[in-house]
């Protein structure tokens, strides 16, 4: 890893190629990087599981939260109460940006070590899945990035048709106003996609979405020592 005192954070400087997966929420983030690894066999790192692990039982982060909005957002058993911290932060843009500079930087450091680790030094390819890659200002941990998109309506819909699994184990579903709530409080996608170095569409078949991973995998022209512009600091 190297210093990078425009970001101030460590970034590779070996020749592994570092894949940074980014999109719009149900644009299909989980659907390239499940592919790489279960047919490519590349590791994954994901963001999303790590900041689960943060807010975690007896965490100083769910600590954090409670001091903040009171024992009401914890289960019987002391675990977050993840849908009901939903309803406040999504409603609220300054509550969801608290919440994210209490967790992001738990992520990043865990990504970090994960990157150093004896395992994946000798890899020449990992696999980031960060959504809020651009929004935290993660993506010199990566040594290229590609985001996924789809058609807005395709969205929508993918998200409606998710089942969401709560703390206790109950499956349910988003409501759209709570969709468009979630999509609201990202980054919009054309952003995202001003700054690609691989675009890949998920608005066709799921043939041609692996046919563009597997196109991206062999064709993308990788450099470690110029991956990072300032076009792509979120």
């Amino acid at each position: 890893m190297r210093y990078d005192s425009k970001n101030q954070a460590q970034v590779p400087s070996d020749n592994r190629r570092i894949i940074g997966i980014t999109g719009g929420i149900g644009m299909g983030k989980t659907t390239v990087s499940s592919y790489l690894n279960e047919v490519h066999a590349l590791p994954v790192l994901d963001a999303d599981i790590i900041a689960r692990e943060v807010v975690g039982s007896g965490s100083l982060v769910l600590q954090k939260i409670v001091d903040r909005y009171g024992k009401t957002l914890l289960l019987p058993d002391g675990r977050l109460d993840r849908a009901r911290l939903g309803e406040i932060v999504f409603g609220s843009l300054p509550e969801l940006h608290w919440l994210e500079r209490q967790i992001h930087p738990y992520v990043r450091e865990r990504l970090e070590q994960e990157l150093s680790s004896p395992t994946l030094q000798v890899e020449p390819i990992v696999v980031l899945v960060v959504p809020l890659l651009f929004e935290a200002r993660m993506t010199d941990l990566a040594t290229e990035i590609w985001v996924v998109h789809c058609d807005p309506d395709q969205q929508i819909e993918h998200l409606l048709q998710r089942d969401v699994q709560s703390a206790t184990g109950q499956r349910y579903r988003l409501q759209k106003n709570q969709i468009l709530a979630r999509i609201k409080s990202q980054m919009p996608i054309e952003r995202k996609l001003s700054r690609a170095d691989v675009v890949l569409s998920n608005s066709s078949s799921l043939e041609h979405l692996h046919q563009q991973i597997d196109q991206a995998l062999v064709n993308f022209p990788h450099s470690s020592e110029d991956h990072i512009s300032s076009s792509r600091l979120g």
